[in-house]
């Protein structure tokens, strides 16, 4: 890889079928790489691919790359920056795929945790309740600007999801937060 870089006439922001190498590297997890495409100045760390319109972010985000999250945060960065196929936020596709600490490193950013994508509009939280990710269900629960009750584009609330899917858990906390209410 450096021996590429030290070549005059690499372009390592070049997207070439659809993805930049910076992007590819992201989605691998290969951090050594990210580290090195970072530290120069001709590298644009949020350029979106053609194919899903995700970003390099967006790619280390859903893979729980945490590393890489922390690297790419570190940069000039969008930590909110959707995706253009189904507008799925980095937090999100993390909160999708259960990784707990990297939704921490987003909700500590400029993020909206209650933003549905655009497609199936469900939101972070009923990702993860879907999922049955009961630590990112309990750190979006224990936001404020987080709707337990939102419904996706078919009507299903993140209860819903949870209880058709045997999350139980999941479904415990959501009860917890908003007790039935009788009479």
């Amino acid at each position: 890889m450096k021996l590429l870089l030290g070549q005059s006439d690499v372009n390592p922001d070049n997207p070439g079928t659809g993805r930049t190498p910076l992007s590819c590297a992201a989605e691998n997890g290969h951090e050594g790489i990210v580290k090195l495409l970072l530290g120069r100045n001709d590298v644009n760390p949020d350029i979106p691919d053609t194919y899903y319109g995700r970003t390099p972010l967006s790619w280390a985000a859903g893979g729980g790359h945490e590393g890489i999250v922390k690297l790419l945060l570190g940069k000039d960065v969008n930590p909110d920056n959707p995706d253009t196929n189904f507008g799925r936020t980095p937090l999100s596709l993390a909160a999708e795929n259960g990784h707990e600490g990297i939704v921490k490193l987003l909700l500590g950013r400029d993020v909206n945790p209650d933003t549905p994508d655009t497609y199936y509009f469900r939101t972070p939280f009923s990702l993860a309740a879907e999922n049955g990710h009961e630590g990112v269900a309990k750190l979006l629960l224990g936001r404020k600007d987080v709707n337990p009750n939102s419904s996706s584009k078919s009507g299903q609330t993140p209860l819903m999801l949870a209880t058709e899917n045997g999350h139980d858990r999941v479904a415990e906390l959501l009860q917890a937060r908003n007790p039935p209410h009788i009479g």
